[in-house]
């Protein structure tokens, strides 16, 4: 009987701490159920097209994944999108279309207005992948990669 309360135990407790992963509690445990993805695996070879994704993309799209960078400086203060790159910038990297797209941004759409931070904190954003060309219908802003519903934190 004493293996098997502990036994139970064990299991009630490792239940437990995946279920805290899973609210984003604990960042090790959580990793697991969201990638971590690099900027380096965001895209496969180029294509006649241009740029196309990678496997990794393609995979995670429609999923949550964490993605550490940099903040570019936002349009305004009250944004609720910002660009994360992957080394800091001085200027925001906005383009016109998806064709001038740059291989190392990723638009995140905040699911909640938070403080931005400077642009040389690294940051680790969690949010949901979404790929394909996109105009923002507010803004205009064109996009190939985007994090939705996203929140952020300095690492």
């Amino acid at each position: 009987m004493r293996t098997f309360t502990s036994v139970s135990l064990r299991r009630r407790d490792s239940l437990a701490l995946l279920g805290l992963g899973a609210l984003g509690l604990m960042p090790g445990v959580a990793r697991a159920a969201r990638p971590l993805i690099d900027f380096d695996h965001l895209y496969g070879k180029v294509g006649v097209l241009g740029l196309e994704f990678s496997d990794t993309v393609k995979q995670a799209a429609g999923k949550q994944v964490a993605m550490r960078g940099f903040m570019a400086p936002p349009l305004k203060a009250e944004a609720t999108f910002f660009v994360l790159t992957e080394i800091p910038m001085a200027l925001c990297p906005f383009c016109s279309s998806d064709a001038d797209w740059p291989d190392n941004i990723v638009v995140v759409y905040l699911n909640a207005k938070q403080t931005f931070v400077q642009p040389g904190t690294q940051i680790e954003v969690v949010g949901t992948l979404e790929m394909g060309s996109w105009t923002d219908p507010e803004t205009g802003f064109v996009s190939l990669l985007r994090l939705k519903n996203a929140t952020y934190g300095t690492v």
